[in-house]
């Protein structure tokens, strides 16, 4: 229960953050956003407040922003359609209803001869028992009913594609942007509660099954020589340790202003076909408020380097689909990392955001890189990609991406459960 807990905590967390960074810059550029969700499939909770119907959705496989725009609009009204229509106090319609009119007996029935709900917000048409042709104003957040469903009109300047390259690239780019951002934030509360790692020689945290706490080690003991040899760094202590397993070394040490000697074995320990010795202490660690920042940042550009580093297996031939890993895989190593304690979780957290971030900006088809791809085209060739080939470039990549995500769940099925 403590491993499904966490595992909706983390991956939940790193989808809203992304999504919260394409909202936050799509509302910035003046985009109505009429979906804010997390997950794929049928709605398990919604609630709408403002313009924006927030929901949670059964499949936890990513989530969206739906911005009006980018997808086909809602119903065109065509001459000769009847509709219901209802208007404030200043004469403005703000609820056009396109079937089931019966039910809003405020509507007066006009018949459509012309309807513009994006540029010029009018339509034009005959009310019901007159024949003089009129034109009505359209509120600029009216609501268009059809089949029980109200949709918020979009005017074109609230349109994705009516912004600016920049607003839209922005728009796009900010939510990698937001899983950069929240690793960071968590690296940096991981070094506020734990302290920054130091290469001071000193004795951090030990294992209460160790050599060293066996010997009468101390955390905060200061290592003045290990076998008379003097000890100036952490990175100086864990070489001599590691290079002398079961053999027994000693340790002159600084406590409290007292000196002694302790003498310690290394216990033997074996991994990729190599002995190295291991005495159980962990690294120093030091509290600094601005030092944590600078930690933040050095984790989030090691780890993304590192995940960089993996993908460019890609390139080099050397990339295995057993690398790669879905829900299934992050659950499982959610499970196991979740024993080790509470930091450790944080820093899993942070690291999936940071692998997040990066795959979504993978220049492929349906995510935001392949996106991004078609703004860097459109600026270099002047104009946009016609619409409907970028749409169905899209649509086969999330097919595609469909497809890679099952035989990688499946790959992660057989490898932690079926083994």
């Amino acid at each position: 229960m403590n491993t499904i807990i966490a595992f909706i905590v983390i991956f939940g967390s790193l989808v809203f953050f992304h999504e919260l960074g394409h909202f936050l810059f799509a509302k910035r550029a003046g985009i109505l956003c009429r979906e804010f969700a997390i997950g794929f499939g049928p709605k398990v909770f919604a609630h709408k407040k403002g313009e924006t119907v927030y929901t949670i959705r059964l499949l936890p496989l990513g989530g969206y922003v739906r911005m009006a725009g980018e997808d086909p609009e809602m119903t065109e009204l065509k001459a000769g359609q009847r509709i219901g229509v209802v208007f404030n106090v200043a004469g403005e319609a703000v609820h056009l209803i396109v079937n089931g009119r019966d039910r809003y007996k405020e509507a007066r029935v006009i018949e459509i001869e012309k309807a513009d709900l994006e540029h010029g917000l009018t339509i034009s048409g005959y009310e019901e028992g007159e024949e003089e042709l009129k034109t009505y104003r359209v509120h600029r957040e009216a609501l268009l009913t059809e089949d029980n469903l109200s949709t918020q009109i979009a005017p074109w300047d609230r349109q994705f594609n009516s912004k600016t390259l920049p607003q839209r690239a922005m728009a796009i780019f900010a939510g990698p942007l937001f899983n950069f951002i929240l690793a960071f934030i968590v690296f940096v509360l991981i070094a506020i509660i734990q302290g920054i790692p130091t290469n001071d020689p000193m004795l951090g945290k030990m294992t209460e099954d160790g050599a060293a706490i066996e010997a009468g080690l101390k955390e905060g003991d200061h290592v003045l020589a290990i076998d008379g040899e003097p000890m100036s760094s952490w990175e100086g202590i864990v070489t001599v340790i590691q290079d002398s397993p079961g053999k027994e070394l000693t340790f002159d040490i600084e406590r409290d202003g007292e000196q002694m000697s302790l003498d310690v074995t290394p216990t033997i320990e074996e991994a990729e076909g190599e002995t190295f010795g291991r005495i159980g202490v962990h690294s120093p660690f030091e509290k600094s408020f601005i030092g944590a920042f600078t930690y933040g940042a050095k984790e989030v550009y090691f780890w993304t380097t590192e995940i960089g580093r993996l993908l460019g297996t890609i390139v080099t031939g050397q990339f295995e689909i057993d690398m790669l890993s879905g829900p299934v895989g992050i659950y499982a190593a959610t499970d196991t990392v979740a024993k080790s304690g509470i930091l450790y979780l944080m820093k899993w957290a942070g690291v999936l955001s940071i692998n997040l971030g990066i795959m979504n900006l993978l220049p492929l088809p349906a995510l935001d890189g392949g996106r991004l791809m078609f703004f860097l085209y459109e600026a270099v060739r002047g104009k946009p990609v016609d619409r409907q080939m970028e749409g169905m470039v899209h649509f086969v990549g999330f097919a595609l991406l469909m497809l890679l995500m099952i035989v990688v769940t499946w790959n992660d099925i057989q490898r932690f459960f079926l083994q």
